[in-house]
């Protein structure tokens, strides 16, 4: 029977186990979740609400359906960590108000190797102080105040705060209203979720490293822990020659960057980007050549390049008089079919790759043999025939692959007769000071492109395996980049502004709620970068590998028996 009703003073809270909490109209979301899970083993740093991220200090004014998102989720540690930065941020502001802190890059073991601008490095004893007031701070649990303010008065505050570059960029965003927030009596924006207080952030270290130092926290496999810390020394001399590029072409962040599109400089910054790559892949060729190995391999996870990498390297090296031949592990996937008869899910586990008839078709190769290579149809799934080959004496292969650098795939050690590059895309281009561009959103919007474009796969078909691709990364493919002679980085400056108006209207058509989350999260980033169409991306590029136009996917070194090409 229906009657008149009235409003309720309280609301209800459904958890996904099934129970029901009520508190009063306004309760913060923090308050349930702690209710429902008052001791936990993992802590929940934000909650979705009816399918919509929220941020546990905001207060819940009707019924709603409650997930809490935890440590151990991605989202999870992303909030946690920006979090963090922001804790770092504010405890240097108060200590050292005149030092610029520049959060740099990502650190294998977990954690931002940061440094300060314009003066020497902090020593340990100031390091010491930060990290101690940091832990000040979370002992007493302080607030991280949140205001919502009008666009402009928000770039006005940080305007005047001396920080153009972050008032330009927020005075570009398509918002009329930004969070901006407080510790003590610094402020920022970090465009995106926060927790409601630093007690929620326990989990850290400040190291010092090189000229500047490490902020430690824990990864979300194991996240009340923090790993050993370990030397990264050569992974760190990439992001410091990367860094030096950025200097040369004189861009720092998003908004120099997006400058340069509309001072007319970016044709400049794109070719030069360019020959920057090219001048080390020659690097690259000449220490081979002067070690003379039989063969290279060439690692890396998805969508960083390898395979344009691959035949612009052995371009060089058929220029200083060798003779590459490359062969991709990713033609030696196993059949779609096959891959579900053995409980496979994706070609990121090392199982997916047969491994038995590639040591069959390399051990043949060497002895001299000639022998059909397979061709890997990714819209198909199946394993076609491809070239025929037949090495020379003095030829040198080019394996390249997601698992290259596994010893599973050369079970041998053939010592100096084996040349080990990893490639990836180590992005440095940051949106400010304090906020990163991870290097893994860099290759998923590159993924994105390219499954549309050459897979046949729709954004929320790489969305949905994207979780399963990083678990196979972490273990078949970072495990072994120590591994590695060389290493080489396959980040463009430019790059997200071309890929823009690529992957913007694919972003917007995802529709199932845990996925849109995520690409609501990618589209907040790639709409900071104003869109460049990139016709003098030039055909060689590493980026045509994901936009297409290039003129490498189809290229392979002679002599090959050309009469033999069966691809179409």
């Amino acid at each position: 029977m229906v009657k008149e009703g009235k409003a309720r003073d309280t609301v209800l809270v459904f958890f996904p186990d099934g129970r029901i909490l009520e508190g009063p109209v306004g309760t913060k979301l923090e308050e349930f979740v702690a209710a429902a899970y008052p001791d936990p083993t993992v802590p929940a740093v934000a909650a979705l609400v009816d399918g919509e991220l929220r941020e546990l200090g905001e207060p819940l004014r009707r019924d709603a359906e409650v997930r809490p998102i935890f440590l151990t989720d991605s989202e999870g540690i992303r909030i946690y960590t920006r979090s963090l930065s922001f804790l770092l941020a504010a405890a240097v502001a108060e200590l050292f108000p005149t030092s610029r802190l520049i959060i740099d890059h990502s650190v294998p073991f977990g954690g931002y190797y940061c440094w300060v601008s314009g003066r020497s490095p902090f020593s340990g004893e100031e390091l010491a102080r930060i990290e101690g007031l940091m832990r000040t701070w979370v002992e007493e649990n302080r607030p991280i105040e949140k205001r919502i303010l009008p666009a402009s008065e928000a770039a006005r505050i940080f305007a005047e705060q001396g920080r153009p570059q972050k008032a330009a960029l927020l005075s570009a965003l398509n918002a009329s209203a930004i969070p901006l927030y407080r510790l003590g009596s610094f402020q920022d924006h970090l465009f995106g979720p926060m927790v409601p207080s630093a007690g929620y952030l326990q989990y850290f270290r400040l190291h010092p490293y090189h000229q500047g130092f490490i902020l430690q926290f824990p990864r979300r496999e194991r996240p009340t822990e923090l790993a050993p810390v370990e030397d990264y020394h050569a992974l760190w001399q990439v992001f410091e020659e990367y860094g030096r590029w950025l200097e040369l072409l004189g861009v720092y962040d998003v908004v120099t960057m997006n400058e340069t599109i509309r001072s007319g400089r970016i044709t400049e910054i794109i070719l030069v980007s360019e020959a920057l790559h090219e001048q080390r892949i020659a690097q690259l060729a000449q220490t081979i050549a002067q070690r003379n190995p039989k063969i290279v391999l060439i690692a890396g996870p998805s969508s960083s390049g390898k395979t344009t990498f691959t035949k612009r390297l052995a371009i060089q090296l058929l220029s200083l008089g060798l003779r590459p031949y490359p062969v991709s592990l990713d033609d030696y996937f196993l059949p779609r079919e096959e891959m579900a008869r053995r409980g496979l899910t994706d070609f990121d586990d090392i199982s997916a790759v047969d491994l038995p008839f590639f040591h069959q078709q390399m051990a043949e190769l060497l002895a001299g043999q000639t022998v059909t290579l397979p061709y890997f149809d990714f819209p198909t799934g199946q394993r076609k025939p491809g070239l025929t080959l037949k090495l020379h004496e003095d030829a040198l292969l080019l394996v390249e692959g997601l698992h290259a650098l596994n010893p599973a795939v050369l079970p041998e050690d053939l010592g100096s007769e084996v040349f080990r590059i990893y490639v990836s895309a180590l992005t440095q281009l940051n949106i400010d000071d304090h906020v990163r561009i991870s290097t893994t959103d860099t290759r998923l919007i590159r993924r994105i492109v390219r499954d549309i474009a050459f897979r046949g796969y729709s954004a929320e078909q790489t969305l949905s395996l994207w979780a399963n691709v990083r678990r196979g990364e972490k273990r078949f493919i970072f495990p072994f980049q120590g591994r590695a002679d060389a290493m080489f980085n396959t980040a463009l400056v430019y790059e997200w502004n071309v890929l823009r108006s690529r992957v913007e209207p694919l972003l917007l058509q995802v529709r199932r709620p845990r996925l849109r989350l995520e690409a609501e999260r990618l589209l907040g980033i790639v709409q900071l970068f104003t869109p460049y169409p990139g016709e003098e991306v030039p055909a060689t590029s590493i980026l045509r590998e994901f936009i297409g136009g290039g003129i490498l996917a189809g290229y392979y070194p002679s002599p090959f028996e050309r009469a033999t090409w069966r691809r179409t």
